[in-house]
C-alpha cells in the first residue's frame, strides 16, 4: 500500500492517505506496527497521527483516567478507558479520546471479537484534553464530532486557560473558568473531577 503523507491541523498531527481504504483489521494491525504514535482514522479514511504528550501533558491524561477509572469501578454502571483506546464510530472514523466511558449493559452486549478490536459503539462520555500544540478550534470541532455521533456528555480541558467546556447534544457549551472541580451530569452523574492536579 502506498502512503502519502502531509501535515494536518493541529500543527504536530501528519495525515497519511492510503490508496485504499484500510479495513478495520489492516487499521488495527498498522497501529499495533506503529504503537510510537497515536493514530485516529478521520471519516474520509486518512489516517491522523498525533505526535506524544509531553510529560506535564502526560501527568495530567494519567490523572484524569485515573480518577474517571476509579469513580467507574465504584459506581458499577459502566467502563472507563483510557487514550490506547480506539472506537469505530457511526459516521465511519475511529477516534481515540484521552478518557471515555461506556455503559455496562452496551459494552456487555458486544461480541468479544468486536471488544478486541477497534469497538463499533461510540463513548456515553468522553474527556478531551488540550496540549500544547492542540489548536483550540480543531478540538471543539471534535467535540461536536463526538455528540454527532452518540456521545451524551463530552468536556474539553483546556490547561492554558484554565477552562472547562462541557458539551451536551442540542445545547450551547458550558464554559467554567478556572473550576475547583467538575461535577459531570447524564449517564455519569455522580463523577467529579477535582482541577487542581490538572491545572498545575
Amino acid at each position: 500500500m502506498t502512503m502519502n503523507y502531509a501535515l494536518a491541523e493541529p500543527e504536530h498531527t501528519v495525515r497519511i492517505r492510503p490508496d485504499y481504504p484500510m479495513s478495520d483489521e489492516e487499521l488495527m494491525r498498522f497501529c499495533e506496527d506503529n504503537d510510537i504514535a497515536r493514530i485516529e482514522r478521520d471519516t474520509n479514511g486518512e489516517l491522523l497521527l498525533m505526535s506524544a504528550a509531553g510529560n506535564r501533558t502526560g501527568r495530567a491524561y494519567f490523572y484524569v483516567s485515573q480518577m474517571l477509572g476509579n469513580w467507574a469501578d465504584s459506581d458499577g454502571r459502566g467502563y472507563g478507558f483510557d487514550s490506547s483506546t480506539g472506537f469505530t464510530l457511526p459516521d465511519g472514523s475511529m477516534r481515540m479520546p484521552d478518557a471515555s466511558w461506556v455503559e455496562a449493559k452496551r459494552w456487555d452486549a458486544m461480541s468479544g471479537a468486536d471488544q478486541d478490536r477497534f469497538s463499533p459503539i461510540c463513548p456515553n462520555f468522553v474527556i478531551e484534553l488540550r496540549s500544547k500544540s492542540d489548536r483550540l478550534k480543531t478540538l471543539q470541532a471534535k467535540m461536536a464530532m463526538w455528540l454527532a455521533n452518540g456521545t451524551e456528555v463530552a468536556w474539553l480541558i483546556d490547561p492554558e486557560r484554565k477552562v472547562v467546556e462541557i458539551y451536551r447534544p442540542g445545547e450551547s457549551p458550558e464554559v467554567l473558568h478556572e473550576p475547583s472541580s467538575v461535577q459531570a451530569t447524564g449517564p455519569v452523574a455522580g463523577f467529579e473531577l477535582v482541577m487542581a492536579r490538572v491545572w498545575r
